[in-house]
């Protein structure tokens, strides 16, 4: 059986690599508006209710207006915007996230697709929060850095076009010194935490890829864990799942032995290492004393943050092996 497709705004970023992901399935039929009709509304809303399941990507008030279009309850709709993140009867497409979510998504038919840093910090953080090994009202921070492609067209033409303003030469910007943005409610909600982390994201010079980390004073918590109790926990979580891995306790060693090389300090983590893929590796540090930890996701933005992640639920909500095409 073949099952239509329809990206509304597949000329996004994010549209592209779902599009280019199910470009060379035999399963799948990805439907497309008729050119001479491409400003025609109606053309639109025939596609969003004839499909068998629709993947918005969109800004938010598009994706609220194509979500008030579709009058047939037969369509499935991944949402890849910030707009039904945390929204009554929405499922939020993070299949690995609980033991009941993989289910959740392949029964639902309304699914928001994570934002990127909330899936490295919720993949890092709900597992040890469920644990009791992170005290729900624990002061937590964020800090991340991401490819310039996670901030759509307008970023990416300022990077790579050298378009206006004359700031494009950055080599890292950091932003959110206001201490808002729009992944905070999910990062809060689905991992079950009493308060927003103070959240530090930036941008490097660099396309796609991302790494997202959580540093911990366990000494300041409760049942003070260790960072082998953490790592334990992760392990736990995460056994048997193809997409989210945990490193080797040995691997997280290797990496710690950072030392200083011909050029400069060798890096320890690329955030592109991984570009491309629908993975996560997930890493957990410590000092000698185990006093302290860093947590550690490395993802693409634009793979398990972002496109990969919506073609994993997709494949979940029709009923279509889970890794199909990624």
């Amino acid at each position: 059986m073949t099952h239509t497709i329809f990206i509304d705004g597949e000329a996004g970023t994010t549209g592209l690599q779902i599009r280019d992901r199910l470009a060379r399935r035999a399963d799948l039929e990805v439907l497309s508006i008729d050119p001479a009709r491409r400003k025609d509304p109606e053309a639109r809303r025939e596609l969003l209710n004839a499909a068998d399941a629709v993947v918005l990507c969109l800004p938010d008030d598009a994706s609220r207006e194509a979500v008030s279009m579709l009058s047939s309850n037969k369509v499935k709709v991944i949402d890849a915007s910030t707009a039904f993140r945390t929204a009554p009867g929405w499922t939020y497409g993070f299949p690995e996230m609980s033991p009941t979510q993989r289910d959740a998504v392949r029964n639902a038919t309304r699914v928001s697709n994570p934002g990127c840093y909330p899936t490295g910090f919720i993949g890092l953080v709900r597992p040890l929060v469920a644990a009791g090994l992170i005290p729900a009202d624990f002061p937590l921070t964020v800090n991340a850095i991401s490819g310039y492609s996670g901030g759509g067209k307008g970023l990416i033409a300022e990077f790579e076009d050298n378009a206006p303003p004359a700031d494009t030469n950055d080599a890292f910007r950091a932003y959110g010194y206001s201490l808002v943005h729009k992944h905070l409610p999910e990062m809060k909600i689905h991992t079950g935490i009493s308060h927003h982390p103070v959240f530090a994201p930036s941008v490097g010079r660099y396309a796609q890829g991302m790494l997202v980390e959580v540093p911990l004073q366990l000494w300041a918590m409760p049942g003070k864990p260790s960072p082998a109790d953490l790592h334990v926990a992760l392990e736990a979580a995460y056994a048997g799942e193809a997409f989210v891995q945990v490193a080797s306790g040995m691997e997280c060693a290797e990496l710690a032995k950072t030392r200083a090389g011909a050029g400069g300090y060798v890096q320890a983590l690329d955030p592109q290492a991984l570009n491309g893929t629908n993975k996560m590796r997930l890493f957990v540090f410590g000092n000698a004393d185990g006093s302290q930890a860093r947590l550690v996701a490395l993802l693409d933005n634009l793979g398990k943050g972002a496109s990969g992640a919506a073609v994993q639920s997709l494949n979940l909500m029709l009923g279509l092996p889970e890794g199909e095409g990624l």
